[in-house]
């Protein structure tokens, strides 16, 4: 069997080290971009090609896809605190531009794009669940990220048009071990601190980031270019997420005789706490449909959530970013 080798941008982080992860545990050779040397995110234990680089220096990124026909790009942008919007769009997608233009440079033969559920609109028909079809509409969402996620993902497709090929995936909302910032988990992280003391409103699909990872080595060989899926888990309601969260740290749910509605999360901008950027955009998630990966990238059920949700918090407390793990589970 011929050897794989692949470039993973984004390794240091939580997906593309998922990513790098799973790509290692089939013996595939993986080469990992960084920005800063001695950086190794959750993967410290892998054998890695470390090699340093950004996505503003074009040169490095064709050094590091260089002899790697498969490139993962999970190193996107994430606007957290952007004022300028049309500035922070330029950014983004100057840095798309330059990895697209390396892929295309360096030889690149198949390119997985991480992109965002972001990008996927309110569902086009009643009754339904969004699904690929559903685009996102620029300017609808008042949030930088909506608008940097929805124009990279367009430079995706144009370079496709070009002869790139490039597959798109899009993770629900992701969760599990290995987020080492931390990101999306840093969510989890105020739950299980207690500091979410109401229950949220809204559904959103959650899903493990070692699934993520599957489906991007899914997508990598089965993959249409220019097609894009939906990597999602499970749909489920964010009062759904609390209740486990308090279950699995045995600590008491959050007051049910109040909830926060969704369009109140915007206070969160107002406070320097861990994780409140992702209550931003809490009004705007939505269930979806991940169907289509499923059946054409042949991806099997996901992860339950309470096992996703148990090994996150495990993980946070053994990097000591939570005092205490998870409660034991009663035997039997």
């Amino acid at each position: 069997m011929a050897e794989i080798r692949c470039c993973v941008l984004g390794a240091t982080g939580f997906v593309g080290g998922q990513i790098a992860r799973a790509a290692a545990a089939l013996g595939w050779r993986v080469r990992g971009l960084r920005r800063r040397p001695n950086e190794v995110g959750a993967i410290g234990d892998l054998d890695v090609e470390w090699v340093l680089g950004d996505l503003a220096d074009p040169a490095s990124l064709v050094s590091a896809m260089r002899g790697c026909p498969l490139v993962f790009h999970a190193a996107g942008y994430y606007p957290r605190h952007a004022q300028d919007v049309w500035e922070t769009l330029q950014h983004a997608v100057t840095g798309m531009r330059n990895v697209l233009s390396a892929a295309s440079t360096a030889g690149v033969r198949r390119l997985v794009y991480t992109s965002a559920y972001t990008t996927v609109g309110p569902p086009s028909h009643a009754g339904q669940l969004a699904a690929e079809r559903d685009l996102y509409v620029p300017g609808s969402v008042h949030l930088p990220l909506f608008e940097v996620k929805w124009a990279m993902e367009m430079e995706a497709l144009r370079a496709t048009l070009q002869g790139l090929p490039i597959v798109s995936v899009l993770p629900g909302f992701v969760l599990g071990p290995g987020d080492p910032k931390p990101t999306s988990g840093a969510l989890l992280l105020l739950m299980a601190q207690g500091q979410i003391k109401e229950y949220l409103e809204g559904e959103v699909n959650v899903v493990d980031g070692r699934d993520v990872a599957a489906g991007h080595i899914a997508a990598a060989g089965r993959g249409k270019p220019g097609q894009r899926y939906i990597l999602g888990g499970h749909n489920l309601a964010l009062r759904e997420i609390q209740e486990t969260v308090a279950e699995l740290t045995g600590s008491k749910p959050p007051g049910s005789g109040l909830r926060l509605p969704a369009v109140a999360s915007r206070w969160s901008g107002k406070f320097e706490v861990p994780g409140t950027h992702q209550l931003r955009v809490l009004e705007h998630w939505q269930p979806l449909d991940s169907s289509r990966a499923r059946e054409e990238l042949g991806l099997p059920a996901p992860i339950p959530f309470e096992r996703t949700c148990r090994d996150a918090l495990t993980w946070f407390h053994q990097q000591g970013l939570l005092k205490s793990g998870p409660v034991e589970a009663e035997p039997g």
